[in-house]
Formats: C-alpha cells, sequence, structure tokens
C-alpha cells in the first residue's frame, strides 16, 4: 500500500514538473496580423522581431517620427501650412520671423524653432486648436493606414509608442495622440518654455531634429528604443538608436548636401526595412506655403 502511495506521489510531482517546464518553454507568445501594404518580406521580419521581443524584459518603447513617416508631408508639413495659413490671416503677426524663415531650409534647427517662435505669447490651447483645425481640414486622409496597423500591433505587444517630431509639439499632440492611441505626453515635438498657459521664447532643449532627436529620446523618453521609424536624413540618428529593429518610409535617393550616399542607399546597405507608401498632394490644397510664401514643396510618392 505504501508503496503504490509513494508511486503515485512520484507520478503526479513529474506531471507537475513536466507542466512547469511546458510554461517555461512557452515562454510570452507574439501577437501577429500582416501589415496590409507592406511587403511580405516586411511582414516576415515584423513577425521574427515581435517573438523576438516578446521575453523582452523592462520597457519595450518603440519611437516613430511624424511627417512623412505615421502622416503624410506632400506637398506640404502640415506644421508650415498650418504656420503660413495664420500669418497669411494677421500678416501683422510677427512679419519679422517670417522673414527670417524664408530664406531657410525648413528641415533646419534654426528654422524648426522659429515655427514655435511665431507663436510666442499664443496660449497652448490656441496653437492646439489651429494644428487640430489644419488637420480636419486638410490632413486627416493623409494618415498613413499601413503605420496606423503597425503602431495598433506593436501596441497589441505591450510597447509603448512614441512620435517624436521636429514640428511644433502643441500643434500635433492632439491630433496625433487621437489619431494614434497614445498619450498626449507620449508626443515629443518643438517646444518652449510655457509660462501662465502661454508659449515664450525661452526653448526647451534638445531640440527634436537630427541629432536632436536621438538626444529627445534620450532625455524625455529615457529608454533605448526596440523599434524605431522614421522617413529622411533628419531620423538618422534615432533609427540608429533602435537596438532592435529598424525602418524607413518613402526614403530621399537624393544625396544631400555634405553627405556621400543618399538615405535610401543608406538604409538598404545598413539592413533596415525600407517601404513606400503613397503621399500625393489632395485634391484642392491651398499649398499657401508654397504659392504665397515661397516654401519648397516636399516630393510626392506615388
Amino acid at each position: 500500500m505504501l508503496h503504490v502511495r509513494n508511486n503515485s506521489f512520484r507520478h503526479a510531482a513529474i506531471i507537475a514538473l513536466c507542466f512547469v517546464l511546458l510554461i517555461i518553454s512557452c515562454g510570452p507568445s507574439a501577437v501577429f496580423e500582416p501589415v496590409a501594404g507592406f511587403s511580405d518580406r516586411t511582414n516576415r521580419e515584423i513577425a521574427r522581431f515581435l517573438e523576438r521581443s516578446a521575453s523582452e524584459k523592462g520597457r519595450r518603447v518603440a519611437v516613430f517620427d511624424g511627417d512623412g513617416t505615421v502622416i503624410g508631408q506632400a506637398p506640404h508639413y502640415l506644421a508650415d501650412e498650418c504656420l503660413y495659413r495664420a500669418a497669411l490671416d494677421n500678416p501683422l503677426k510677427k512679419p519679422d520671423i517670417i522673414r527670417r524663415m524664408r530664406p531657410l531650409s525648413n528641415v533646419s534647427v534654426e528654422y524648426v524653432q522659429l515655427r514655435v517662435l511665431f507663436f510666442e505669447g499664443d496660449t497652448v490651447r490656441h496653437v492646439e486648436g489651429l494644428g487640430d483645425e489644419c488637420f480636419r481640414k486638410y490632413y486627416k486622409d493623409k494618415i498613413f493606414a499601413p503605420m496606423r496597423d503597425l503602431i495598433a500591433l506593436l501596441k497589441k505587444n505591450g510597447f509603448e509608442v512614441w512620435i517624436v517630431s521636429a514640428s511644433p509639439e502643441a500643434m500635433y499632440r492632439p491630433f496625433l495622440s487621437r489619431e494614434f492611441g497614445i498619450p498626449a505626453t507620449n508626443v515629443i515635438g518643438v517646444k518652449s518654455v510655457v509660462h501662465g498657459g502661454r508659449i515664450t521664447g525661452t526653448m526647451v532643449l534638445p531640440v527634436p531634429q537630427d541629432q536632436g532627436k536621438k538626444e529627445a529620446v534620450e532625455t524625455f523618453i529615457q529608454e533605448s528604443p526596440l523599434f524605431a521609424a522614421g522617413n529622411s536624413r533628419g531620423d538618422r540618428e534615432m533609427i540608429e538608436s533602435s537596438r532592435g529593429m529598424r525602418m524607413i518610409i518613402n526614403p530621399d535617393e537624393h544625396v544631400e548636401k555634405g553627405e556621400t550616399e543618399s538615405i535610401a542607399s543608406y538604409a538598404r546597405r545598413n539592413g533596415w526595412l525600407v517601404e513606400r507608401i503613397r503621399d500625393e498632394p489632395p485634391a484642392g490644397f491651398p499649398a499657401v506655403s508654397s504659392k504665397r510664401f515661397g516654401i519648397r514643396v516636399n516630393k510626392t510618392n506615388r
């Protein structure tokens, strides 16, 4: 009788041990759904990435650029179209700032700070309203559907999603947080100190452009990303800060001044995922930025 009882205990212990080992061997599993609009290769790589990341300890952070990465930028950045519409409606509002901006590259660090300084003295709520109004009128159909689906997929897999943009934070925060279902605090852009609810002329550093985007991730997110996506040379340092997957959308084949190869060539050579998403000017787009203020037109992607 004792022998039978001992065998029963031993049998139960073996079953329990096998169950524990099964749980350990399986580990956490990833959720994957193919992203419509992405290539088969990209979807395979995303599936593998999610499987690898499932057992990651601690925070899982994914960072995305804004303009040209998650939302269309042809023919103009929303930030420019919104700002120059405000300048056209209020010609006496900071004409000196507008004169300084017009000859500059609109991806330069000086230019993106001047965008914020144009709104110095305005309330944050006012600038948020301008951005949301511009989005609803001209950009609501320019959200990139594959990127919306990718962000939703990352969130299902426990990722914190952040958008790091060189556009004014107050202008972009309402519609980006709403459209992608992320906290408003997870939208990082160019900003100044706010005092009494109003925008001041004291810039908050780092300015998230070029190397400043990587520094913004380090300063405001304080975690190395597992995933990073952008669309231009200005995103390279942020993309390369990813210790997991790196992606670029509609990269330019043009070799920029001071560079030895295009960002598209650089991305392919370094094994980044490269995807093309249609980005064309919508019918009836006012294009105030170029027609009235001479700002360069962004390239179309068909």
